[in-house]
């Protein structure tokens, strides 16, 4: 990885659009802080669309669509994307599965959940599963002790041996029914709703993340870029960001912001 300074200044300029993980990417030690939250508006008014790439549930990005300054959501490690239309009032929704079959999933995924915690002494069920559409969510240290490795591990064997996809994010390991993920829905969403074609333009485009979940998006765009804190994962990125920032989470969300603005 390099650092973020050795980012070509003409590269910056290209910028169109960036896109992100939300949690310990913008997110600090489980908040949003002030800087931030300016930091992705900064870009909204520079007329640079800002689209968090999450694994968090949809009833957290109805309000994240809704009321942050962004252009779009992808929720639920590419189950879905959400855009509001802030000129119609309208909330336009995406889903891989249809409402049936992710009703018929989530009464499995449930069941296996249930398995899961049991196996795996000290994980639990995600307090934000209530929300969720389409996929599981084991907490690994987000509101429990954090837990050793191997037991993370054990939580990606279990949720894989049930037929699930699983993905390792900063706080929860997530599974699913499916073989779609975060780039898969990503670029979905932007040849549907902007009309950009991000195998012809990914170059354009900047990423950041922080963990395990994130590597298709960092192999796909060649200016990746990881905050500081995506060390903590060394030896088990499928792919890692071609950058780095010096700060981490949010701080080093802001970092990326300034060196995008500051070439303009």
């Amino acid at each position: 990885m390099l650092p973020l300074c050795d980012f070509p200044l003409k590269e910056r300029r290209a910028v169109r659009g960036v896109l992100c993980d939300i949690d310990d990417t913008l997110t600090t030690a489980g908040q949003l802080t002030a800087e931030a939250y300016a930091a992705v508006e900064r870009l909204s008014q520079a007329g640079i669309p800002v689209v968090p790439i999450t694994g968090r549930p949809a009833g957290w990005c109805d309000p994240i669509a809704r009321l942050w300054p962004v252009a779009a959501v992808v929720g639920e490690n590419g189950a879905f994307y959400f855009r509001y239309d802030r000129a119609h009032r309208t909330m336009l929704r995406h889903f891989v599965d249809d409402a049936a079959t992710r009703s018929a999933h989530r009464a499995r995924l449930a069941q296996i959940g249930e398995k899961i915690v049991k196996a795996v002494p000290g994980a639990a069920i995600a307090a934000d599963q209530l929300y969720r559409e389409t996929d599981l969510a084991i907490d690994y240290c987000e509101d429990v002790a954090r837990l050793p490795r191997a037991a993370v591990e054990r939580i990606v064997a279990l949720m894989e041996g049930h037929g699930l996809t699983a993905k390792v994010s900063s706080i929860h390991v997530n599974g699913w029914f499916g073989a779609y993920d975060k780039l898969t829905m990503t670029k979905a969403l932007m040849r549907e709703a902007f009309g950009a074609d991000l195998d012809a333009a990914r170059a354009d485009y900047v990423f950041v993340g922080d963990s395990p979940n994130d590597a298709p998006l960092f192999a796909f765009f060649p200016n990746s870029v990881g905050v500081a804190n995506i060390r903590e994962f060394a030896g088990r990125l499928a792919h890692e960001p071609k950058y780095v920032t010096q700060a981490a989470s949010g701080s080093g969300f802001c970092e990326v912001v300034d060196c995008i603005l500051a070439a303009r």
